[in-house]
Formats: C-alpha cells, sequence, structure tokens
C-alpha cells in the first residue's frame, strides 16, 4: 500500500479558502447553513493536500480579480466548489 505525500496543512487550509472567497463562498456561512459538514471541509482540505497543484493554484489566485464563476479546472475540488456556489 502506498502513501500519498500531503502538504503543509495550513498552506493548503488557506488555499481551499481562498478559492472559495474567490468564488463568493464562504466557508463558515457553508457550513453554518448547513450545506458543507465540517468533515466534508476537512476532505477539501485533504484533497488539496494531495493533489500536487498547490503552485499552479497560487498563480491562478495571484490572476483573480473579479468574482470567479467556477474553480480552476485543475482544481481535485473543483465539483464540489462549484456545486457549493449554486
Amino acid at each position: 500500500m502506498s502513501q500519498v505525500a500531503l502538504g503543509e496543512i495550513e498552506k493548503h487550509f488557506w488555499l481551499t479558502r481562498s478559492v472559495s472567497r474567490c468564488m463568493g463562498i464562504s466557508m463558515t456561512e457553508a457550513m453554518a447553513e448547513g450545506r458543507l459538514s465540517p468533515e466534508k471541509y476537512a476532505e477539501l482540505v485533504t484533497r488539496c493536500r494531495a493533489a500536487g497543484c498547490d503552485v499552479q493554484c497560487e498563480f491562478w489566485l495571484a490572476r483573480q480579480q473579479g468574482t470567479a464563476t467556477t474553480a480552476p479546472d485543475f482544481c481535485p475540488n473543483a465539483e464540489i466548489l462549484n456545486g457549493l456556489k449554486t
């Protein structure tokens, strides 16, 4: 059984939160409204940690000048984040 190297939890917590914020999504509000469980939020961060796209994500975040309509295609959490956007 192989193990996946995970990135730093704090970095990926902030990347996940930053992408959602660029999309106009408040993770705090999504959890308060019952649209996102704390466990699912933790899964989003873990998925981000395992994806290996943090540099690409940082570049995407740096280019955002308005509210993004969708998560970046390379994002392992795109489907969930896009679902929270609607």
